[in-house]
């Protein structure tokens, strides 16, 4: 049995011994899920160490979101090599592989033709700065291996083309027809700092396709051999598989400088150059990663474990018992960030808690938009961003200025021309925080890509879909991402639940209270707060028939004095905040108190939007 060892640095090494021993043994890797659970720890992290660091050809893992997806390529999964000094032939696994040897056998009956699909993948956006830290710092005793020197493999292309002739032969033959789905890919070491490019714009130039401005990190094209079934569009996953930056992958990708290279590929030729650049970049700046196995992530919280394992339902069991303690020090702590507004904290601890858990036809259960108006102007929206992005493991703030709103590309859309899906901000991991700072509009108008970004958030908000632009058509892309509206007035945008803020003290420097109120918690403290977070959405809920019928028989009397005053709307949304409460507290199950509980913050909420709505009298 191959050692972790083994795996990690030579897994071509591990394959091909399995390949000699068992012919078949490359067509099925299912029973490596067991090893990599077992030395995960091990593995070095393209998110966590320069790619210039890792030995070519060894085993390393990419916590990623599936940004692209290109069509199947051919690859010689089998085929024969000629021994140069014994003359004798030798069969060989071509999997998980970019380049084969030298000396293939071209002729051989024995060579199998296998197909396997591209992923194009980026960190995931809006990764929050202590998540990639803890990463980090608990992957820091992961050390590359001593016998390989590092060295950076980006090359000129002039080196690559001299050494042309001793290359082997890249092993990809790419399908003739058109390619169907979206396509994408960007080649720099940074997002630019805003996509108002044009899709004929952003496939002039290499840049990495990252959804959100400004980010950081390495980009993969992911060579997928087994399960595409299971794999979609905007999946988070935990990649493990072989890295390869073979210079020749590079040399490839311009034919055009040498004629005699497209004797290597001539289908090649077929590409245009934007296609070749989007889907062939230069593997010093996207890493070709071919995976063995992959791990889709329910979270990307690394102080929870995100694997279904014994130690998990230990670690959660044990927490279960400090839910209620941790949820009154959190409550606490928001509300102290919401000026003293003790009910405006209740519903944003709920709201970060939701999640949309099921479907039902088009409507999309558990999703709790939360618009908190009234929010004091200035710095004080961007402050209450830094302290929720301090909170959740993704997040990301959208300023709604008429600049942004008429210059940024929030929808995907698809390049024709060079064969992608060029991304867009709305492109998210699910459970990711969406904080929209409405109190950043001015007055002014809305032009047409202005309307479209504003009705994609509103679709996203009322149906969490977001309608990917594909020119001739548009697709709907469903998501899971928490939205939090924060306005002066009534926001212009739909949400779930409408909170008034209310503040109870007036600090007369916002800046360094709210600095203050966030320095006073223990790191400690703020992890046992986002262990709370993530872990109260993965916990299971169910509400019994006693407790239904309650309910039902509730609503009934509630209707029956005023039928316009509660409408199966307002039931609908408590509902939703029973659910919300008995999460929060570690329960699995509804009872009446939680119920009872539910009305009544509700009926509070009520009233003070019923308050505001008299003192503001153009309020809708």
């Amino acid at each position: 049995m191959p050692s972790s060892h083994d795996w990690i640095n030579k897994p071509l090494g591990v394959v091909e011994a399995m390949f000699g021993k068992k012919t078949n043994a490359w067509k099925s890797t299912p029973f490596l899920c067991t090893y990599f659970c077992m030395f995960s720890f091990q593995v070095p992290s393209l998110n966590d160490v320069p790619l210039h660091y890792l030995k070519p050809n060894s085993l390393v893992k990419f916590r990623c979101l599936v940004q692209d997806m290109f069509d199947p390529e051919f690859y010689m999964g089998v085929y024969e090599t000629v021994d140069p000094s014994t003359k004798a032939n030798v069969l060989r696994c071509g999997k998980y592989k970019d380049v084969t040897e030298c000396g293939v056998d071209l002729n051989s009956r024995n060579t199998v033709t296998a197909e396997r699909q591209t992923f194009y993948c980026v960190p995931i956006p809006g990764e929050s700065p202590w998540a990639k830290e803890i990463s980090f710092l608990s992957a820091a005793r992961v050390v590359p291996s001593t016998s390989y020197v590092p060295s950076r493999q980006k090359r000129s292309y002039e080196e690559d083309d001299d050494d042309m002739d001793t290359q082997p032969q890249k092993q990809r033959e790419p399908h003739t027809e058109p390619h169907g789905n979206g396509d994408s890919k960007r080649q720099e070491t940074e997002a630019p700092s805003s996509q108002t490019t044009t899709p004929s714009d952003c496939s002039s130039h290499l840049d990495l396709n990252f959804p959100l401005p400004g980010e950081r990190g390495p980009a993969c094209l992911v060579k997928v051999y087994e399960g595409l079934d299971s794999f979609k569009l905007n999946d988070t996953l935990e990649i493990y598989g072989i890295l390869s930056v073979n210079p020749v992958l590079t040399v490839i990708v311009y034919p055009h400088r040498d004629p005699s290279l497209l004797l290597l590929n001539p289908t090649e030729s077929m590409e245009t150059p934007e296609e070749q650049r989007a889907h062939d970049p230069p593997a010093s700046l996207v890493p070709r990663l071919h995976m063995l196995y992959a791990r889709p992530l329910q979270h990307n919280n690394p102080l929870l474990p995100s694997a279904p394992t014994e130690d998990q339902s230990a670690f959660v069991s044990s927490f279960l018992v400090e839910m209620a303690s941790v949820r009154a020090e959190l409550l606490a702590y928001l509300t102290h960030v919401l000026l003293g507004d003790g009910l405006a904290a209740e519903y944003l601890l709920l709201h970060l808690i939701s999640d949309v858990y099921t479907r039902r036809d088009v409507l999309p259960l558990g999703k709790f938009t939360l618009n908190l108006s009234g929010c004091p102007l200035n710095s004080y929206t961007e402050r209450l961003y830094q302290i929720v992005q301090q909170l959740v493991p993704c997040s990301y703030r959208l300023s709604m200025s008429l600049h942004t709103m008429n210059s940024m590309r929030l929808v995907p859309k698809k390049d024709y021309v060079a064969n992608r899906l060029v991304s867009g901000a709305l492109q998210l991991a699910r459970n990711t925080s969406l904080f929209l700072d409405e109190t950043q509009l001015e007055q002014g108008q809305l032009d047409s890509s202005g309307v479209r970004n504003i009705t994609a958030l509103g679709n996203l908000i009322s149906w969490q879909k977001v309608d990917y632009d594909f020119s001739y058509h548009q697709m709907e892309f469903p998501c899971n991402i928490n939205v939090l509206v924060t306005s002066e007035g009534r926001s212009l945008l739909p949400s779930d639940c409408q909170v008034p803020l209310q503040p109870q003290v007036t600090p007369p420097n916002m800046e360094e209270y709210l600095t203050t109120i966030h320095m006073a918690q223990f790191t400690s403290q703020i992890n046992k707060f986002r262990v709370y977070l993530s872990l109260a959405r993965t916990l299971d809920y169910s509400i019994s028939d006693e407790v239904t019928k309650a309910v039902e028989d509730d609503f009934v009397d509630m209707r029956k004095d005023d039928p316009q005053s509660v409408t199966a709307e307002d039931l609908h949304r408590m509902l939703v905040v029973a659910r919300l409460l008995s999460l929060s507290l570690g329960q699995t199950t509804l009872s009446r108190d939680g119920w009872m509980r539910a009305k009544h913050i509700d009926m509070l909420r009520r009233s003070r939007t019923e308050q505001q709505k008299s003192l503001n009298g153009n309020e809708p």
